[in-house]
C-alpha cells in the first residue's frame, strides 16, 4: 500500500503562511513514504490525506485541515510506532519543566527569601532543567532510529 499524495492548488503561491503549512505537510509526507509503514497506519494517513483533499472551501478552512490531519498523524506516529520529529522531546519538555519543576522551585525561593515577588525565579531554571532532559530525549530517539528528518514549525 502507498501512501497518497496532496492535490495542487494553484491560488497557495499568494499566502505564504499556507505555502509553508503545504511545503512542511509534503515533506512528512515524503519522510513517512521512506520507512516501512503498516498497512493499518498508511491506511490511516490516506484517510487524512483524503479529508484534506476533500476541502473545496476557501484557503483558510483547507490550511486549518493541513494543520489538525498533521498534528493527527504525527500523533499516531508517536502512539504506534514510538516516531517523533526532531525536538518533539525538548519542546514538550520546555513547557512540562517550566510547569513541573520552575514554579517548585520559585515557591521554594520565595518561601525561603520570604518574598514571593521572586516565584518567577523559578521558571528559567525549570525551563532549563525541561529542555536538558527533552534534548537527551531527543539523542536517544535519534540513535534509536525513531527520529523523523522534520523539524514541526507553528
Amino acid at each position: 500500500m502507498e501512501i497518497k499524495e496532496l492535490k495542487k492548488r494553484s491560488s497557495i503561491a499568494e499566502n505564504k503562511k499556507l505555502m509553508s503549512a503545504v511545503t512542511q505537510f509534503n515533506e512528512l509526507l515524503k519522510q513517512l513514504k521512506t520507512r516501512e509503514l503498516s498497512d493499518p497506519l498508511i491506511l490511516a494517513i490516506n484517510t487524512h490525506i483524503d479529508q484534506i483533499n476533500a476541502i473545496s472551501g476557501s484557503e483558510k478552512e483547507w490550511g486549518k485541515q493541513i494543520r489538525k490531519s498533521q498534528s493527527s498523524i504525527l500523533q499516531l506516529l508517536e502512539k504506534e510506532l514510538k516516531l517523533v520529529t526532531k525536538n518533539h522531546y525538548r519542546n514538550t519538555w520546555l513547557a512540562l519543566g517550566m510547569a513541573t519543576f520552575g514554579i517548585p522551585i520559585g515557591v521554594a525561593f520565595g518561601a525561603i527569601l520570604k518574598n514571593m515577588g521572586l516565584l518567577g525565579i523559578g521558571l528559567p531554571i525549570g525551563m532549563a532543567i525541561g529542555i536538558a532532559v527533552g534534548s537527551k530525549m531527543d539523542q536517544k530517539a535519534l540513535k534509536e532510529g525513531r527520529q523523523i528528518n522534520l523539524e514541526i514549525k507553528l
